[in-house]
């Protein structure tokens, strides 16, 4: 669905990211990791088309990204969910309306949609809090929030920028089911994460592949996590 060939991207003249391979498969789980600075939101933003490779080749659901003018990245974005650590939402807007804002900014806020809205936010355990605003929320809840605005539009690719990062371990363990069962639903997971027992916790679920960025470059990482 998505796929990286060659890729290098340059930030102020120096290579951030060189030679990135990267195929983001219906169903595919992947996991990737490196130090801080290495480059992990930058290759989350290069899935997204939110930058443009300096070299190499990005292919999002068969379109070359290259050749795509703004409404056609608008179209592939629909189909990309994406989980920031930040949860950024609009805090005078409650629950439900903050991840229904897809459906409205794209025109799809049909009633039939809102009974999707509905289900989904009792799948991520937040239809008694709807009606709760941003800042009353715990962070757990702002995560599960967050995933489910990425999933309102039924994206096809799921992609999470450290989304454990600010959660205990229970909350983390219940954003990674939540991760997993959409997994099974036949969605691609890329998730950046420095948690390695989240990692762990993963592969026992699924069969999650595991990548590092290393000197700039996408390494498979070894079997020692």
């Amino acid at each position: 669905m998505i796929e990286l060939r060659d890729v290098s991207y340059s930030y102020g003249g120096d290579a951030l990211l060189s030679d990135i391979d990267l195929a983001l498969a219906p169903g595919s789980f992947h996991f990737l990791t490196g130090p801080s600075g290495a480059g992990k939101t930058t290759l989350l933003k290069l899935c997204y088309l939110e930058l443009r490779a300096t070299r190499g080749e990005v292919h999002a659901f068969g379109r070359d990204a290259a050749a795509l003018g703004r409404d056609g990245v608008a179209q592939v974005r629909r189909r990309v969910g994406l989980v920031h650590q930040d949860c950024r939402f609009l805090d005078h807007l409650s629950v439900a309306e903050n991840v229904a804002l897809p459906l409205v900014v794209s025109g799809q806020d049909a009633p039939e949609r809102r009974a999707e809205l509905d289900e989904l936010l009792r799948w991520v355990g937040l239809h008694r809090r709807r009606d709760a605003l941003p800042p009353e929320l715990s962070g757990g809840e702002r995560q599960r929030a967050a995933l489910a605005r990425a999933v309102i539009m039924a994206p096809d690719v799921i992609l999470a920028d450290e989304p454990t990062g600010n959660l205990d371990w229970e909350m983390s363990l219940r954003l990674l089911t939540l991760l997993v069962e959409l997994n099974r639903m036949g969605k691609a997971i890329l998730v950046a994460t420095h948690d390695l027992n989240l990692i762990r916790q993963a592969k026992a679920q699924v069969a999650a592949r595991v990548l590092r960025i290393r000197d700039r470059q996408l390494q498979v990482a070894g079997a020692d996590l």
